[in-house]
């Protein structure tokens, strides 16, 4: 009864607060085609409502009301029946020409509608015909629709001729009168249409139908929830749009005990967005997790990209969808996979079983699949730091038949690909750079200094130094143009690949026509000190090496201004019988001719996923290391953090002195 009470006062006193509101926005224009203050001139000026702070919530249990201040709980929308809206996957939920349903075909406004072929031809038909409630809906879509087929400098035009045509204002006109009799698919439709369509969503037109689809929430079934929320993913926040959020998220609470089916529940899961709150996620993983028998492919797919869209990491859940894709990769299509991979990437999941099983799956049947296909595959395999060594053998052998399949974008990212994952060609190494380098030099007028510096870099890693493309970027030309980029990120990476090329070129020494090097002008200034290892390291490091005189630690090491080593592990070099009769005056050798060995302490990520493959930075490194005389020792900080101090020491003992270890074991043997 008080709950009832305060609901009913809270009521009366908003009607009273926005009934002035309410009178100025019912005699306000939509759009004025006075320009705004826009950064699009041709963007027409549409009056904004004016909303509260925080929207008014009635029991969102029994019924979910939600009112701001442009509207007056007593002018709530009608009540209207609902036709039974066709059962759909969530990836429907966007406007599309099934939005003409079956039962409407007999009308010939809509056959006139199909033969529509822009925006602007259905703004004419508009003109021409009379437009009822039910039509509104299909023209707004059927707009964006044709209007999302075409290019970017298109669509930009056409959508300047849509807000200049008299029959847009009049159909906006329409569909505000109309918001309070439509049917809730329509409903939805309308507010995405008019947002993709870039109507303001501050106008009166947009607001209306965020009012209209509060109104309507309870009665809203799975497809027209999904098709909200799709629609508010990405609009900004404002007092109806946040309130719509929160009256969908305890709609989708509400539900959840009643959800039999796994689609139904993907559609929730989609719906709640990624600012959800972790309550509301754990409950639809718990519900997820207790369906999971009923899971098929297609649900274990569109599970994986449905966490991704919600944010949410669950190991389970992964691991299910993983196993069961897994078990049925052969037959999927490229979208499917290319978008399980994408969202792996987002979640920063990684299986090893599901990524080995697409990238052999993918090389057996490569005949099949289209360059461009590969390239992305390719791509993805690179952001999850995985080395698909199936697909990338076939994949060369594949380019070295044919290397003019490639166009300049899809050669940036193989080049980039292979170079990253560091992946060892072996006896078709050379047939492989070189026919890239072949692509890349036909590339070369068109491309970019900050493109070319990227192949260079590349190509280094990969120990390829193409003349032509290093003497392109050393021109002082191009040097020019690199030097007026601007951003400090983009400054800094600029600088630490010319580092690497600076590198390569004086410690690899490659073979080239005439000598070339790298202007100290776009090196950068060197790094000011160096870091420090990590105290547990460092004692792991003196409690491996010992007091002995036999081997000298050195910690922190900083080489050639560009390599950091955590520690130099050296033994002097054995005197023969006369130099140990010298006298003790006479300096040792230097340290160069004893034997060092470089401990680099690495992260996870700088190895490809599942092997201890060096990644493309720390393989040059460890090669350059090595031609400076040192034999480097790879140790990782999770092993590092996973071992007790004494079982750190002992790890670090046996790669450092491989052959004690060996003796020792021949001693335990004997």
């Amino acid at each position: 009864m008080t709950a009832w009470v305060t609901e009913e006062v809270m009521r009366f006193a908003l009607r009273f607060c926005s009934r002035r509101s309410l009178w100025q926005q019912r005699h306000r224009p939509i759009i004025s085609v006075r320009d705004a203050s826009s950064s699009d001139k041709w963007l027409p000026h549409i009056w904004s409502t004016r909303q509260s702070q925080t929207p008014l919530a009635g029991n969102v249990l029994s019924s979910v009301r939600y009112y701001s201040q442009g509207f007056s709980p007593n002018e709530r929308l009608e009540e209207k029946s609902t036709r039974p809206s066709p059962s759909s996957s969530p990836s429907e939920s966007q406007p599309t020409d099934s939005v003409l349903v079956k039962t409407r075909k007999a009308n010939p406004f809509f056959a006139k509608l199909e033969e529509c072929r822009s925006p602007m031809d259905v703004l004419d038909l508009t003109c021409q015909c009379e437009v009822t409630n039910r039509h509104i809906s299909n023209c707004l879509s059927h707009m964006w629709t044709t209007t999302k087929k075409l290019s970017e400098e298109q669509r930009r035009y056409e959508l300047q001729l849509v807000f200049e045509h008299p029959g847009f204002e009049k159909l906006l006109q329409k569909a505000m009168k109309a918001a309070r009799h439509m049917q809730h698919e329509d409903l939805a439709y309308c507010l995405l249409a008019v947002i993709k369509l870039g109507v303001p969503q501050r106008s009166r037109v947009v607001q209306t139908f965020l009012r209209a689809c509060q109104e309507n929430l309870n009665e809203f079934d799975e497809k027209c929830l999904s098709i909200l929320a799709s629609c508010l993913e990405h609009m900004e926040s404002s007092p109806n749009v946040d309130a719509l959020k929160e009256g969908m998220r305890l709609v989708v609470e509400n539900h959840l005990p009643r959800i039999k089916d796994v689609m139904p529940l993907q559609t929730m899961m989609r719906i709640v967005g990624k600012d959800a709150p972790l309550a509301l996620k754990k409950k639809l993983e718990k519900k997820a997790l207790s369906m999971t028998d009923q899971f098929s492919l297609p649900n274990s797919q569109y599970m994986i990209t449905t966490m991704a869209a919600m944010g949410f990491h669950s190991r389970l859940l992964l691991d299910v969808c993983s196993e069961k894709i897994t078990e049925n990769i052969n037959g999927i299509p490229f979208n499917r996979i290319f978008k399980v991979l994408k969202a792996c990437r987002e979640l920063h999941y990684r299986d090893l079983g599901l990524l080995t099983g697409i990238s052999d799956y993918i090389a057996t049947t490569l005949d099949i699949w289209r360059t461009k296909q590969v390239v992305l595959l390719l791509s993805a395999f690179k952001d999850l730091a995985f080395c698909p060594a199936a697909l990338m053998e076939a994949f060369a052998e594949r380019l070295i038949a044919n290397p003019d399949a490639l166009t300049l974008k899809d050669t940036l990212c193989v080049i980039k690909a292979y170079s990253s994952l560091n992946y060892d060609l072996r006896e078709h190494r050379q047939q492989f750079l070189d026919s890239v380098s072949r692509v890349l030099d036909s590339y070369l007028s068109r491309m970019s200094p900050p493109e070319v510096l990227k192949v260079v870099y590349c190509l280094c890693v990969l120990v390829h130094f193409p003349p032509a493309l290093l003497e392109h970027l050393l021109q002082s030309s191009t040097l020019e143009q690199l030097s007026t980029t601007t951003g400090h990120k983009f400054i800094l990476g600029q600088e630490r690949k010319f580092q690497t090329v600076d590198l390569c070129l004086r410690l690899d020494r490659p073979p080239l026509p005439r000598p070339l090097t790298v202007p100290p002008s776009v090196l950068g200034s060197p790094a000011l000190g160096s870091p420090s290892s990590s105290p547990e390291l460092s004692r792991a490091l003196q409690g491996a090496v010992g007091d002995g005189a036999d081997w000298l630690l050195q910690e922190s090491v900083m080489v050639e201004n560009a390599y950091f080593i955590d520690g130099v592990v050296s033994k002097p070099p054995v005197l023969t019988e006369r130099e140990s009769r010298e006298e003790s005056g006479v300096e040792s050798p230097p340290a160069e001719s004893s034997q060092r060995i470089a401990v680099i302490c690495t992260p996870s990520s700088a190895l490809c996923y599942g092997t201890s493959r060096p990644r493309g930075p720390l393989a040059v490194k460890i090669r350059h290391l090595r031609v400076l005389g040192y034999t480097p020792v790879l140790v990782t900080a999770q092993e590092l953090e996973s071992a007790s101090e004494e079982d750190r020491a002992e790890m670090l003992r046996s790669r450092i002195f491989p052959e004690d270890r060996g003796s020792d074991s021949e001693l335990k043997a004997q």
